[in-house]
């Protein structure tokens, strides 16, 4: 039966592999101005299928190249909404690409986002921020982000009503949410509209780099070394346990998991609470579990605790009498599993909850808070 399965595992991989060729090592060239916009066909988050000719109508097309993970293109987004709120009016049609392949991307630069690049999360993403324009997926392939160039996330190209290149480049020179209104991509919109030649026909680009498919070695030598990662558990007490909970000796947003070996629901969200301590432990946070196995069941929650990598801080409770554990840890929990809480240095409790968590909701409220944010 394994056998079995095995088979079916291996040809559904010959399969993808088919249907998704992955990309060769290739120098990248970005567009040059004049160029003629490269045709493509690529799939939106609505599961259409577009191309040039859907924006045939246009006078004006602005393609940008950005993702959901990068900081910097976090940065514009709400800018990029505007503009293509205000130019729509205009007629100008504005489509964003995401050209990253999700395996060369790892969990530790997903430390500025509460979700990463693959086609379901650029759903969601466009679903938070309501995205007013197209926005295509070309992770696989790769094909349009080879075809154009982009040299960082995000990067504009802006063409005249022939599909010829007038503009490529940022959206503007500053960075920061607030500081800047989009003022390079408007000027050259402006130009190309009034059938004028742009001031500024190339800008440079800042953020993050384009993912390539045949750059994820770096991706699997990290996986690999967090694999080899010493795994332990350590014995606490009540006294361990309010410290922990009252988080005074730490200038970190502290996760706290309360978990047992004997718990369905603990052990099938651990998966998502390892991935979010990978997501963030490289910035000011950090995960810490409690196990309120009895001590004589130590060996068992070490194993789990091995077999998902969990290299965080790991405790069990030390007493057999539960109920101290129930009340040293307070904050509404009353003795179900799993319990899970997010506190700010000082103690401040800004999530607390008795059942297994929404991960999408725990990884928002983690980069929104005031100790992590989605920006440099």
């Amino acid at each position: 039966m394994k056998r079995h399965l095995l088979l079916q595992i291996l040809l559904s991989l010959i399969f993808l592999t088919d249907l998704y060729p992955r990309p060769v090592q290739t120098e990248i060239k970005t567009l040059e101005t004049g160029a003629i916009a490269p045709d493509f066909s690529l799939r939106g988050i609505d599961d259409k299928i577009y191309s040039l000719k859907d924006f045939s109508k246009s006078p004006v097309l602005v393609v940008i190249f950005s993702c959901n993970h990068c900081p910097t293109a976090q940065a514009y987004e709400d800018r990029i909404i505007s503009f293509t709120k205000e130019c729509g009016a205009k007629g100008v049609a504005v489509v964003m690409i995401s050209p990253n392949n999700v395996d060369a991307l790892t969990y530790s630069e997903l430390g500025y986002s509460d979700m990463g690049d693959s086609f379901e999360d650029m759903k969601q993403r466009a679903a938070d921020k309501i995205f007013p324009f197209i926005y295509l997926y070309d992770g696989d392939e790769q094909k349009s982000a080879l075809a154009y160039g982009p040299v960082a996330t995000p990067h504009c190209f802006v063409f005249d009503k022939d599909r010829i290149l007038r503009y490529n480049g940022r959206v503007d020179g500053s960075e920061k949410p607030g500081t800047g209104n989009g003022e390079d991509l408007r000027n050259a919109v402006d130009a190309v509209l009034a059938g004028q030649p742009v001031a500024n026909p190339v800008t440079r680009v800042f953020g993050c780099s384009i993912k390539w498919a045949w750059k994820n070695e770096y991706a699997e030598k990290l996986y690999e070394q967090w694999a080899k990662l010493p795994v332990t558990l350590e014995d606490i007490d009540v006294n361990g346990v309010m410290e922990l909970i009252q988080n005074n000796s730490s200038d970190k947003l502290r996760l706290i998991n309360i978990w047992a070996t004997w718990c369905g629901p603990c052990k099938t969200e651990f998966p998502e609470l390892v991935i979010i301590d990978r997501m963030y432990c490289g910035r000011d946070f950090e995960f810490i579990t409690i196990s309120a196995d009895k001590q004589d069941r130590k060996n068992d929650a070490l194993k789990f605790l091995q077999s998902q990598q969990a290299s965080n801080r790991n405790y069990i409770f030390s007493e057999d009498d539960v109920y101290r554990l129930i009340d040293a840890v307070g904050n509404g929990w009353r003795g179900a599993l799993p319990f899970t809480l997010l506190a700010e240095p000082g103690g401040k409790i800004v999530y607390a909850r008795q059942d297994m968590i929404d991960p999408h909701e725990m990884k928002k409220l983690i980069v929104e808070n005031k100790y992590i944010g989605r920006y440099y």
